[in-house]
């Protein structure tokens, strides 16, 4: 474990409630030991149970374009809290140790679920090396694709800044959706390609 991510890290966020449609103070938590998000609803409470926990590993920490303090967490789960520092730079440590910690533990689940051996095939005819060069281009056309993926997103990105509609929540969901894809994809044709 990096040595920057052995201690927890807490402090006081605003956390967007939709029930009470709006911000509240909410006492958070980084584990890195577990590679969790936990929050209490004060900090005298840090030591009981907490209300909610998020498991970081394959989440996207994206930090919102309408305005310097805000960011969102995205679990791999499909949940999403949208956080509020106090200033640029309470939200930047935040968002930088939370992508440590969940970087930290993609790539270990990466790495202990390597990819799955090939299937054995029912044909008795024996494979070619033609088989092997089919495979490398296959590689080859998808890496091409995936490129032409990010150029597109980066497009898309430009695109919703430089509009007037920039801090429109659903397109900065498209946004944070878009990379959060375009990354996993990256990292699956990287897997495969070991």
């Amino acid at each position: 474990m990096n040595p920057s991510l052995r201690h927890r890290y807490e402090g006081q966020l605003h956390k967007y409630t939709n029930a009470m449609k709006g911000w509240q103070f909410r006492w958070f938590i980084l584990s890195p030991e577990t590679g969790e998000l936990h929050y209490f609803l004060s900090e005298a409470e840090k030591n009981q149970r907490p209300r909610c926990s998020i498991y970081l590993a394959g989440a996207v920490i994206a930090p919102s374009d309408e305005d310097s303090n805000t960011f969102t967490v995205n679990s791999a789960t499909g949940d999403m809290i949208k956080l509020r520092a106090t200033d640029a730079r309470a939200r930047q440590e935040w968002v930088d140790k939370l992508r440590a910690v969940t970087e930290m533990y993609t790539r270990a689940i990466a790495s202990s679920h390597p990819p799955l051996p090939p299937r054995e095939h029912s044909s008795t005819t024996p494979r070619t090396p033609v088989d092997k060069l089919e495979v490398l281009d296959a590689f080859a056309n998808c890496r091409e694709v995936l490129t032409k993926l990010e150029k597109q997103n980066r497009v898309l990105v430009d695109a919703i800044e430089t509009s007037e509609f920039h801090l429109d929540p659903d397109l900065l969901v498209l946004k944070a959706l878009v990379q959060s894809t375009v990354t996993t994809l990256n990292q699956c044709l990287n897997i495969l390609y070991k």
